[in-house]
């Protein structure tokens, strides 16, 4: 796949050019699986942007990201509501069983594990984020069932 040309093509639906930043970094990630340099430099090119303004943008929001991570990213919620409920005790656990700490991934290469601050779905906390999937109303035992789904 074409970066550039696929670049040029959503940048043709914004009225400006840079609007296309965040949709170009989005394709970027899906492409390499993470936002590599190369990749922001070639869409500050496209865009006719400074690579500092593309930069800006991959490091600002927690959805892009600028290193690799493991196949399974394991994102858990630590805002209010779901601290409330637990999510601390969640992430002691999941630390101790992956062996890692948060904003590590597994020496396999299997699961990176993040906290988030907020994923937005207070009322079934606690939650985390699985790749592009919620997982509600978690528990240890919901932890243990999920990630013997996964490896």
């Amino acid at each position: 796949m074409n970066l550039r040309v696929n670049i040029e093509a959503i940048a043709q639906r914004y009225p400006e050019q840079r609007s296309a930043v965040m949709p170009a970094l989005y394709l970027a990630q899906k492409q390499y699986g993470y936002i590599t340099r190369q990749a922001m430099e070639e869409i500050a090119a496209t865009l006719d942007l400074p690579p500092v303004r593309v930069y800006e943008v991959a490091t600002f929001y927690t959805m892009f990201r600028t290193e690799p991570i493991g196949k399974y990213h394991l994102q858990l919620c630590t805002n209010v509501s779901c601290m409330l409920l637990e999510a601390e005790t969640l992430l002691v656990y999941l630390e101790k069983k992956l062996c890692i700490k948060s904003g590590e991934t597994t020496t396999d290469g299997l699961f990176t594990l993040s906290i988030v601050e907020c994923l937005g779905s207070c009322g079934t906390a606690p939650v985390m984020q699985v790749n592009d999937d919620y997982y509600e109303d978690l528990t240890i035992e919901g932890l243990d069932r999920l990630l013997g789904r996964l490896d």
